[in-house]
C-alpha cells in the first residue's frame, strides 16, 4: 500500500486503515467483541499488507477498544500509527464531555494509558463542542502537541463552517491546525462533497472516511430482492447507522453487481476502491469482526476502477445539491467562479 499524504501535513497514511471499534466488546457495545489474541493476528495481517494505521476512540466500549489495541500492538509500537478520538460523553458529569482544557488533557492521558504508549500519531476531536471557546480547545491541543503526547490534530463530524472557524482561529493565534477530518462518505452518502470536500482542497485538510460501506448496505449481502434481514448489521445499527435511502441504494448496488461481474472484485471492494479515487480522501477506515472480513477488505487496493466505471457509479449515486452549491456547478454564469476546482457529480 503506497502511503498518502494527509492534507498538507508531514503525516503519511496507508490508503486503508483498520477501525478498532470491533475490539471493544461487552453487553453495551454491539459492534464486535474481538479479544486480544485475535486482535494480534489481525494486526499481524494488516502489517503484512502494509496497513499501519489503527483508529480508536475513548467511547468505543468505554475504552475497552483501546485496551485491546494497546495489548495487540505491544512490542511493535514503532511499526504502527495510532489515531484516537476524544470529546463525546464518557460519563454523566459536566466535565465528562466536550473539548475543554481539563477534559482534553485527561482524555488524552487516559487514552495513552489504555494504549500503552507515550503518544498518539493523530488526535481527533470526535465532535464540535459549541460550549467551549475554540481558543481554549486549540491552545490545549497545542500544549499536547508541544509535550510530544500528540503528533498531529484532526476533527471529526464537523460542519464546514465549524472546521473553517477552527482553522482560522489556529492561524490567528499561531496554533497547530487540523490536518485531517474524519468524515462519513460512501456511494450512498455523498454529502461530504458539498462543502467539506471543497474546504479540504482549499485548506489542505485530508479526509479519513468512516463507514465507507454505509453501515453494511454496501457489504455485498443486500439486494433489491434481499433487503436488510433481522439481525444484520444494518438492523443492529438501527438509528445509529448513517441514513440511507433504500431505493437509491438499490440503484447503486445494481451497478456494483454489474461491475463485480466485469472486474472480478466484490461489491464491497469496488465501493471502497471508488472512495480511494475521490479528491482529498487519504485513508478509508474499515472494521472487521473476522479475519475473513479483514482479508476481503484488504482486496480493495492494488487495482483501480476505470474512469468509465467510476462514471457509472457517479451517475447511479448522484443527488441534486442544494442552494447555493447547485448554482456554482450547473449555472454557466457561476461555473467559472466556483470556489475550488473540484469536479463533482452529484
Amino acid at each position: 500500500m503506497a502511503p498518502r499524504q494527509l492534507g498538507r501535513s508531514g503525516l503519511w497514511l496507508p490508503p486503508l486503515a483498520f477501525g478498532t471499534g470491533t475490539f471493544a466488546g461487552g453487553p453495551d457495545w454491539p459492534y464486535g467483541d474481538t479479544g486480544v489474541e485475535k486482535a494480534r493476528r489481525m494486526v499481524d495481517r494488516c502489517l503484512d499488507a502494509g496497513l499501519t494505521l489503527f483508529d480508536s476512540a475513548d467511547v468505543y466500549g468505554n475504552g475497552r477498544c483501546q485496551e485491546v489495541l494497546g495489548r495487540a500492538i505491544e512490542g511493535r509500537r514503532d511499526d504502527v500509527l495510532v489515531s484516537a478520538k476524544v470529546g463525546l460523553p464518557t460519563g454523566g458529569g459536566p466535565t465528562d464531555l466536550g473539548a475543554g482544557r481539563a477534559r482534553l488533557i485527561t482524555s488524552c492521558e487516559t487514552a495513552l494509558r489504555r494504549l500503552g504508549t507515550d503518544h498518539v500519531d493523530l488526535l481527533q476531536l470526535h465532535a464540535f463542542d459549541a460550549r467551549t471557546p475554540l481558543e481554549e480547545t486549540l491552545s490545549a491541543l497545542a500544549a499536547l502537541v508541544a509535550s510530544g503526547k500528540v503528533r498531529y490534530l484532526g476533527a471529526s463530524n464537523f460542519a464546514a463552517w465549524q472546521l473553517m472557524k477552527a482553522l482560522a482561529v489556529a492561524d490567528a493565534h499561531g496554533l497547530p491546525r487540523f490536518v485531517g477530518q474524519q468524515v462519513y462518505y460512501s456511494l450512498v452518502g455523498r454529502d461530504y462533497e458539498l462543502e467539506l470536500m471543497p474546504l479540504g482542497v482549499d485548506q489542505g485538510v485530508g479526509a479519513l472516511v468512516w463507514s465507507p460501506l454505509a453501515g453494511g448496505w454496501l457489504g455485498g449481502d443486500i439486494r433489491r430482492s434481499r433487503p436488510p434481514a433481522a439481525g444484520s448489521r444494518v438492523d443492529r445499527l438501527g438509528g445509529y447507522g448513517p441514513p440511507v435511502d433504500a431505493e437509491r441504494a438499490y440503484d447503486v448496488i445494481d451497478v456494483l453487481d454489474d461491475l463485480a461481474d466485469e472486474t472480478g472484485h466484490t461489491v464491497a471492494q469496488i465501493a471502497l476502491n471508488w472512495l480511494l479515487q475521490r479528491p482529498t480522501v487519504t485513508s478509508v477506515i474499515f472494521g472487521a469482526n473476522t479475519e475473513e472480513q479483514l482479508e476481503h477488505n484488504l482486496g480493495a487496493v492494488g487495482w483501480d476502477l476505470t474512469p468509465e466505471q467510476v462514471g457509472r457509479l457517479d451517475a447511479a449515486s448522484s443527488t441534486a445539491p442544494g442552494y447555493p452549491v447547485y448554482m456554482y456547478h450547473r449555472d454557466p454564469g457561476f461555473t467559472d467562479l466556483a470556489p475550488v476546482p473540484v469536479r463533482r457529480t452529484f
